[in-house]
């Protein structure tokens, strides 16, 4: 989470990203190493005659390259929110495509509400009916740091 505050004068901009601890070359890495261990491991099961693992292993190889592929094409997701004057507005970049979201401050509220089901709190800023969550890709604590530090930003008045 970053987070940079130009004061009274200027604006306020959170950016949430991916936790993604694994560089290109690393997930690449990792993925050959995978693949070739299983290729080894069955390669010496069909020689020894249980020629069947061959297929399952290929099937592994495969599952586990979609999900690093899965995983690589959401390393550069993240949500941004930008206060600045008298609007926020709130995007969302999601495997290229950019979702943009403009609400007016001083008609905007922060929610925080329980999520069911995975016990993460939901945090949304809500206008006029419209609904925009934030923070999916930041830790409980974190969004808790976000909504305090967000909330002090939209409840400031200017003069």
């Amino acid at each position: 989470m970053e987070c940079v505050d130009a004061g009274e004068s200027g604006g306020f901009v959170l950016i949430a990203r991916r936790n993604s601890s694994l560089t290109r070359g690393g997930r690449n890495f990792v993925v050959g190493s995978l693949v070739s261990i299983s290729a080894i491991i069955s390669l010496g099961f069909a020689c020894l005659g249980a020629w069947m693992v061959l297929p399952f292993a290929g099937a592994e190889m495969l599952v586990v390259y979609w999900a690093f592929r899965y995983i690589a094409r959401h390393a550069g997701d993240f949500e941004s929110i930008s206060i600045d004057g008298g609007s926020v507005t709130i995007e969302r970049w999601e495997m290229g495509k950019v979702s943009r979201f403009e609400f007016n401050r001083y008609w905007a509220r922060l929610v925080m509400q329980p999520a069911a089901g995975d016990g993460r709190d939901m945090l949304a800023l809500r206008s006029h009916g419209r609904q925009v969550e934030f923070g999916r890709h930041l830790t409980q604590e974190q969004r808790r740091e976000a909504a305090r530090a967000i909330k002090a930003r939209l409840n400031v008045h200017y003069g």
